[in-house]
């Protein structure tokens, strides 16, 4: 039975280094590659991005973004942080805070500029 779910769909200033991005950091493509060159998508887990080419995008004036709910949100910082992305910068990683809002979070900007915030609810 399938649950409610939404995936976002995100711009790639180029998709063949977006999908190597995001598989350094444990997705897996899972692109046709029939439409390879319009279209990608990554999935790890639960998780699954969608990504369309944007030759024309400027990555530190983008705004494109999604919120990850998780329920491993440390392991997924520690898996990512073991990458060595910068903390400043694009691309970069931010650090993992528990927020007044109850998430316990980090911040990931990929090579597009797509910010995505990944988080957990704290009492999980």
């Amino acid at each position: 039975m399938l649950c409610d779910v939404s995936i976002p769909i995100l711009p790639a200033l180029d998709l063949q280094d977006t999908i190597e991005f995001y598989v350094r950091l444990g997705f897996q493509n899972d692109t046709d590659p029939a439409h390879r060159e319009y279209y990608a998508i990554l999935r790890r887990g639960e998780i699954e991005l969608h990504f369309f080419p944007m030759p024309e995008l400027i990555p530190a004036e983008s705004y494109a973004g999604c919120y990850l709910r998780v329920s491993n949100v440390n392991e997924l910082f520690q898996e990512f942080a073991a990458q060595s992305l910068p903390k400043s910068g694009i691309p970069r990683l931010g650090c993992l805070e528990n927020k007044s809002w109850g998430m316990r979070e980090f911040a990931i900007v990929d090579s597009s500029g797509n910010l995505l915030r990944i988080g957990q609810i704290i009492h999980e």
